[in-house]
């Protein structure tokens, strides 16, 4: 299915909204029936009907059928936030009793998950590397059901072996897991290496105007419809029917706004790799990045996310360095207008430091729309007062 119809034309019928070209906003919290009979039947199977939009919505459904289609899932669900997704997919495949297998540093709101909520319930996790597929095949136990994926993760950007991991716990019957927030669908596709279910923050690049939360899980019907009936629907975090039209707003542009971050990515990286004050820029998509061949062979791009590693003896420098800068704004997320930095050592207190860990001296660049040039003049200007 070509993506241009995904985009514009796929699960929009405008014959039933008068023609409209935008999509129409369903703007219900419930929906009416003229026999009690119907009634009876979305009471039974609400995964088919439009019953209370805690479930479905007709917004909502024209988004799902997209980003499934982009995917190229059989179904997914849109939660109200990434974290959202996080959480009712892992939920949905563990019981008391069981292990899971994660990368190490994953998203916050997933370790949380899984060191805190979790153990509660005697679901325990063990984290690997991941760069190995030998480091899965050595933490896999008699009870495990998971393995959670990043790739790529958000700082160091390390990736997972997609393929060689999906066959291995099809091995094992355990279920595969990826969080593909930082390629979106254009730029990876999980689902085509073998993996199970695949997650991302709509709040990034498929909103694209750092104004609406979102989260997306993608799969095979069976599993997206069994995760709907308990999880989504026990939790009440699907998303609302605005927010669900802001982000089929959002999509509209995706492919030109990924090739547009794209490209001034890869001018302000150069200009960074030049500078006497940087040690090192981490970037999935250059040949210096240590998984580059596999980047390339699971990855058609990497967009706006690096990290730059900075030489520096302290914290106040790399403070001094982001607050100097006049147009990256300081801020988490990514993948809207705005250019931003976050500094990794704004987690830690100056008398924790350590020059010695390159970890404690990396700055997470996102490049968004702005003009490649004006954004090096701000890095330039920022370098210049260290």
């Amino acid at each position: 299915m070509d993506d241009s119809f995904i985009f514009n034309e796929l699960a929009e019928n405008r014959e039933d909204y008068f023609g409209a070209v935008a999509p129409p906003i369903v703007q219900t919290s419930n929906f009416a029936f003229t026999k009690v009979e119907d009634l009876k039947q979305a009471l039974g199977e609400e995964y088919s009907a439009h019953l209370y939009s805690r479930g479905l919505n007709p917004t909502s459904d024209i988004l799902r059928k997209k980003l499934a289609a982009l995917d190229k899932a059989e179904d997914c669900l849109v939660f109200n936030s990434g974290a959202s997704a996080i959480f009712a997919a892992i939920l949905a495949n563990v019981a008391s009793g069981d292990h899971i297998i994660s990368v190490e540093k994953p998203y916050t709101w997933a370790q949380k998950m899984f060191d805190v909520i979790l153990q509660r319930f005697n679901v325990s996790t063990t984290y690997v590397h991941g760069s190995d597929l030998n480091q899965f095949e050595e933490a896999i136990k008699p009870n495990t059901k998971v393995i959670y994926l990043e790739s790529p993760n958000s700082w160091e950007f390390t990736l997972q072996d997609l393929s060689g991991v999906a066959e291995l716990a099809k091995r094992n019957n355990i279920i595969t897991i990826c969080d593909n927030s930082y390629c979106t669908p254009l730029y990876q596709k999980p689902i085509l290496h073998g993996i199970d279910l695949v997650l991302q923050s709509a709040t990034k690049y498929i909103g694209g105007h750092s104004d609406v939360l979102g989260g997306v899980l993608s799969g095979k019907q069976a599993m997206i419809k069994r995760i709907f009936e308990s999880e989504l629907l026990n939790m009440g975090n699907a998303t609302s029917p605005f927010n669900a039209w802001l982000l089929l707003r959002g999509l509209r542009t995706l492919p030109v706004r990924l090739e547009r971050i794209s490209k001034t990515t890869r001018t302000v990286i150069d200009f960074l790799k030049g500078h006497s004050l940087v040690e090192e820029v981490i970037f999935p998509m250059d040949p210096s990045f240590s998984q580059y061949e596999l980047a390339k062979k699971q990855m058609k791009g990497a967009c706006g996310l690096f990290t730059v590693i900075l030489k520096t003896d302290s914290r106040d420098q790399i403070v001094k360095f982001c607050e100097s800068l006049k147009h990256f704004l300081i801020a988490v997320s990514w993948g809207g207008h705005e250019s931003l930095v976050f500094p990794k050592c704004a987690s830690m207190e100056s008398n924790e430091f350590d020059r010695q860990n390159r970890e404690h001296r990396m700055i997470r660049f996102y490049t968004g729309l702005e003009d490649a040039e004006y954004l090096i003049k701000d890095i330039q200007q920022a370098l210049g007062k260290l």
